[in-house]
């Protein structure tokens, strides 16, 4: 079980874990080794909350597959153990930022005075800006 926070938690076998080769420099070695990971993560079909599924997929992540699938690629460390660590982190990061229920926007307007000050400064700098123009001397 993969622990998200204190209610939510994640059966293993809903996540699937495959090893590939990184990309970029790195020698000869580089060739031989699977160190990377590619974490799978089906969303719909997983045993998170609804309402947390409706977030992950309402968010437009480029991660997120049109099969509703999260794929996740570590490839950052050397070894493949820290990898599946890091992939298994961030898809824990992915899931607790879809739990922040985001906060509902109250509509509101300027008050009076506020508007007042807005217009008082508007003015201000025009009156400013009227004194910088080219004196006409009329004799």
């Amino acid at each position: 079980m993969i622990t998200i926070n204190n209610r939510i938690t994640i059966p293993e076998n809903e996540i699937e874990l495959n090893a590939i080769r990184s990309q970029g420099a790195g020698g000869q070695n580089v060739n031989k080794v699977a160190s990377a990971i590619h974490l799978r993560f089906n969303i719909e079909v997983s045993s998170l909350p609804q309402r947390i599924k409706e977030r992950l997929l309402k968010g437009r992540d480029k991660r997120i597959t049109k099969d509703e699938v999260l794929i996740i690629k570590a490839q950052s460390y050397r070894t493949q153990e820290q990898n599946r660590e890091d992939a298994i982190e961030r898809l824990k990061a992915i899931i607790l930022a879809a739990t922040a229920v985001p906060k509902t926007r109250r509509v509101t307007k300027p008050s009076k005075s506020a508007k007042q000050r807005r217009l008082d400064s508007k003015n201000q700098q025009s009156k400013k800006k009227a004194m910088r123009k080219k004196v006409s001397h009329d004799w």
